[in-house]
């Protein structure tokens, strides 16, 4: 499968949202049960500020959407345009780590190097503002690729926002380490 990426614009929304929907539907299943799944919506989806900030890719394989997800130089770690807790003030890169978020994949496209591009073209994105380390807030089907790509685990947490506690892994990297 030949991918491509590019910078993500809002008329892509109407097939961003369907993506974003199954993956957080799909993907989730052996890590989090119906319940979790359910509440997990609070604190996920899109976040058009990474769109605006022109910081949002998609990944597109023969022709259709495969995936997004992008990186931040504000100081929100995770959540959707309608969670609670946004921060919007912008971070120093050389203090501050870049955010990736919002990283979804299609259950059709999972692992064909969807989220391993994006992460490529967030952390390119990122060293070339100065950044020096990348920072997320992983899901517990997230987790693997993650690591995979050479983040390692540095809080685990428990988010009670949709009624239900989800546990997330935040996560970093130095910028140029290698992946394993």
């Amino acid at each position: 499968m030949t991918l491509t990426s590019r910078l993500a614009r809002r008329a892509d929304l109407p097939e961003l949202l369907p993506l974003i929907d199954a993956a957080i539907n799909e993907l989730q299943k052996g890590f989090l049960d119906p319940a979790q799944i359910a509440s997990s919506r609070s604190i996920m989806g899109i976040d058009t500020q990474l769109i605006d900030d022109g910081t949002y890719f998609v990944v597109e394989a023969a022709g259709r959407l495969a995936g997004c997800g992008g990186w931040s130089r504000r100081a929100t770690l995770y959540g959707g345009d309608h969670s609670e807790g946004r921060d919007p003030a912008m971070l120093d890169p050389a203090r501050d780590p870049a955010k990736v978020r919002a990283m979804y994949t299609h259950p059709d496209c999972t692992r064909r190097g969807v989220g391993r591009l994006i992460l490529a073209r967030c952390e390119e994105a990122a060293a070339a503002e100065g950044f020096r380390t990348l920072e997320l807030m992983s899901t517990l089907a997230g987790r693997p690729l993650y690591e995979a790509a050479g983040f390692v685990p540095v809080e685990e947490v428990e988010e009670p926002a949709g009624g239900v506690p989800v546990r997330l892994v935040r996560m970093r990297k130095p910028i140029g380490a290698p992946a394993r």
